[in-house]
């Protein structure tokens, strides 16, 4: 116990060096006055990942139905209330569209302050995601994009409440809950078969997070044209943060976007250099994607 204590003041004491001062305002809200427990809870959640892909690798794959209809309504009624709240709050405060300052809005700074810490431990809650992938066998969608973007959230926002908890760091979380009121509704009537018909706007998901990625680069580098007080080097750091996730969506979004061979493919098979079963082997192999997409559909 002395030895988790004496890591504990190292680590902590290394931040602070890093950072410099902590928002005093945010002292001894649940999670934040020590790093460890978002460290240890983000390890806890990559090495669950790592074990349950073994675990789960020769059992049979678990519905969850039930309990991911209840988990996506759970995450869309709390992503709804924090963008009625981080609006109101901030249209309270005043509050600048293209700086803000982390302290002239008075009471309004620490009701955004309170809502985004909901938005901090909404992150260890969507972790859950993953865990349900891993439960379901859904491990094509276990990517890199996916686990960065997880890992890295809950880690991010643990800084942000304790260094800038208000002001210009208000508008992400607010285009972000707007997106999850969508994405988690699309993913809880996913699960009902008879929905499915309806869900013809995945794609439009990931564009809209795209553009959102998009906003908040625009918004953070507003601040540094004009800047308000707000620390210049977290400006810096989320527009880079948001330009890797871009990257990765764009990435993402072409691969599974792509555009797929029509029919009007298979009349440009090349000169037949190769036969089997009496047909040139492309021929063969564009033919069965079309057979195989009319099957899953």
């Amino acid at each position: 116990m002395e030895q988790l204590k004496a890591l504990d003041w190292e680590i902590n004491t290394f931040v602070d060096y890093m950072f410099g001062s902590r928002d005093s305002r945010v002292r001894g809200w649940f999670l934040l006055d020590s790093y460890l427990p978002t460290f240890f809870l983000t390890v806890v959640y990559l090495l669950s990942i790592w074990l349950g892909t073994k675990f789960m690798k020769n059992r049979p794959a678990f519905s969850l139905r039930g309990h991911l209809i209840v988990y996506n309504l759970g995450v869309t009624v709390l992503s709804l209330y924090m963008l009625i709240e981080l609006i109101l709050s901030s249209w309270e405060g005043g509050y600048n569209l293209q700086c803000q300052n982390l302290a002239s809005a008075g009471e309004a700074d620490i009701r955004v302050a309170k809502v985004l810490w909901w938005y901090y431990f909404s992150k260890v809650i969507e972790f859950m995601d993953t865990i349900f992938f891993v439960l379901r066998k859904k491990n094509s969608q276990i990517t890199f994009l996916h686990v960065y973007h997880h890992a890295t959230m809950f880690n991010i926002w643990w800084c942000v409440l304790n260094w800038i908890p208000c002001g210009q760091s208000f508008f992400g979380p607010t285009l972000n809950s707007f997106i999850h009121v969508l994405m988690y509704s699309y993913y809880g009537f996913s699960v009902i078969p008879s929905m499915r018909k309806y869900l013809w706007w995945k794609k439009y998901l990931t564009q809209a997070q795209l553009i959102q990625f998009l906003l908040t680069i625009i918004h953070t580098l507003s601040a540094a044209v004009k800047p308000c007080g707000f620390p210049f080097g977290c400006l810096m750091f989320q527009s880079s943060y948001m330009a890797t996730l871009v990257i990765l969506f764009i990435n993402f979004y072409i691969k599974t976007y792509q555009k797929r061979p029509s029919r009007t493919d298979l009349k440009k098979v090349p000169p037949v250099t190769e036969i089997r079963n009496g047909f040139h082997k492309d021929y063969v192999a564009a033919a069965n994607g079309v057979l195989n997409n009319k099957k899953a559909q």
